[in-house]
C-alpha cells in the first residue's frame, strides 16, 4: 500500500492506494502515530484507490478512530470505492465513521473551503 500525505490547514489528508490488509495495517498506524507526535489530530482518509480491506484494515481503521478521538481529534473518510463502500455497509462500519463522497466535501467538514486545497 502507498500513502501521501498532503496537509490543509488544520487538516491532513492520506491518500492510500493498494490493499488494506495485515500487511499493511502496521504501516497505516505507523503513518498516523508518526503524525500524532507531530500534533496532527485531524484527518482525512482517502480510499479511493483502496482496492481491497479485510478484517485487518478494518480493525486497524476502528483503532485509529479510538486513538484519533482520545487526543480530541477528528478522522473522517472519504470516496470509497465501491467495493470497501459495500464492505462498510455490511459491517454497520458506516454508521460509526463519517464518510463523505469526496475530498472537498470532507474537507469543509473541517470548515476547510475548497478553494484552500492545494
Amino acid at each position: 500500500m502507498n500513502i501521501s500525505v498532503s496537509k490543509h490547514g488544520s487538516c491532513t489528508v492520506l491518500k492510500l492506494n493498494g490493499r488494506l490488509d495485515l500487511n499493511s495495517s502496521s504501516r497505516l498506524k505507523d503513518q498516523v502515530k508518526e503524525l500524532a507526535s507531530e500534533g496532527v489530530v485531524n484527518l482525512i482518509l482517502e480510499l479511493g484507490e483502496v482496492g481491497f480491506v479485510n478484517s485487518s484494515g478494518l480493525g486497524t481503521l476502528v483503532s485509529i478512530l479510538k486513538d484519533v478521538r482520545l487526543v480530541k481529534g477528528q478522522m473522517v473518510l472519504c470516496n470509497l470505492a465501491q467495493y470497501v463502500q459495500e464492505i462498510f455497509e455490511i459491517t454497520q462500519l458506516s454508521h460509526i465513521f463519517d464518510i463523505y463522497p469526496t475530498e472537498d466535501a470532507a474537507l469543509e467538514s473541517f470548515s476547510i473551503p475548497a478553494s484552500e486545497v492545494s
